[in-house]
């Protein structure tokens, strides 16, 4: 690089050096930072469970990530989630996985068609349908774990109650579990 001195060298540091000293300039150049990142990190399972039997998985809704330990401890995973919009849809507790499935078939539920009458009543696998490419359905009747078509929706507040993944996750996390694997959220 050129150091020796020219006009537009001259000219862009002084400007510069002139703006910045202005109170107007310094609140523009240093904008609060607003962050919409899961700040997560590795947990143990101990604290939830009280075995691996079955695999378990762990959602935390506060760090918006899902925590995945096999049986034998062989294996542990970390994926960003999606977390519902509301605390009042948010659910906590134990629950397990009851059923998988690869291409699920989406079907809003009577909250979600309250709210929006004008959702579609049905939505087969493909690239229209809010559950991705996979779903592990819970006891608790109308939540899942799935995958999602729309990658913005990870690390965020978006879902009507279900813990969304990245579609390459979900399908990663299908293959890790079983019917009958543990799961808290928390």
């Amino acid at each position: 690089m050129n150091k020796n001195p020219t006009r537009r060298r001259f000219l862009v540091t002084t400007g510069t050096s002139l703006l910045a000293s202005t109170p107007a300039f310094a609140q523009i150049a240093a904008p609060a930072r607003v962050r919409n990142i899961s700040s997560f990190s590795a947990q143990s399972w101990q604290p939830y469970f009280s075995s691996l039997r079955n695999g378990a998985i762990l959602v935390d809704t506060l760090s918006r990530a899902l925590h995945f330990w096999s049986e034998d401890q062989a294996i542990y995973k970390l994926y960003p989630s999606s977390i519902p919009l509301s605390e009042e849809m948010t659910r906590r507790g134990r629950t397990s996985i009851v059923r998988k499935v690869i291409g699920p078939t989406w079907r809003p539920t009577p909250s979600m068609l309250r709210r929006n009458p004008d959702l579609p009543r049905v939505v087969g696998p493909g690239p229209e349908n809010p559950l991705g490419t996979h779903a592990l359905y819970l006891s608790w009747q109308y939540f899942r774990i799935h995958g999602t078509q729309d990658e913005r929706k990870i690390g965020r507040r978006s879902s009507s109650g279900c813990i969304g993944l990245y579609n390459r996750n979900i399908a990663e996390l299908f293959s890790l579990t079983k019917v009958g694997t543990q799961v808290v959220l928390i």
